[in-house]
């Protein structure tokens, strides 16, 4: 595991250069520290960032400590996944889901 990516930290002062600015396409993982399907996902979401990189970033926005781009992506619940491309959010994914869920919007997002 040593060369695999992990998620990024990203931070509202952080999001335009790491997500909107990003050459790669990009999923954004809000989370919460108290929050119990994020946590259940986090495994599934550092595998796919091992899975995928160099094409996909995978990053995650601590909703507590980031209520800037959280309330700017119109974020309601969490988990909520947004899936970006050149800057624009191209599909969101709200709740827990299983791996091939994910791995299906990380395809699209590819395509």
């Amino acid at each position: 595991m040593s060369n695999q990516a992990s998620p990024v930290p990203v931070t509202d002062a952080t999001f335009r250069a790491e997500v909107l600015e990003s050459e790669l396409p990009v999923v954004v993982d809000i989370w919460a520290t108290w929050c119990g399907p994020c946590r259940a996902i986090a495994p599934i979401l550092d595998q796919l960032a091992g899975e995928y990189a160099g094409r996909v970033k995978v990053v995650k926005v601590d909703a507590d400590q980031n209520q800037e781009t959280v309330t700017a992506a119109g974020v309601t619940s969490i988990p909520t996944l947004g899936f970006y491309r050149d800057g624009e959010r191209v599909d969101v994914l709200i709740g827990a889901h299983p791996k091939p869920v994910y791995i299906a919007k990380i395809e699209e997002l590819l395509a």
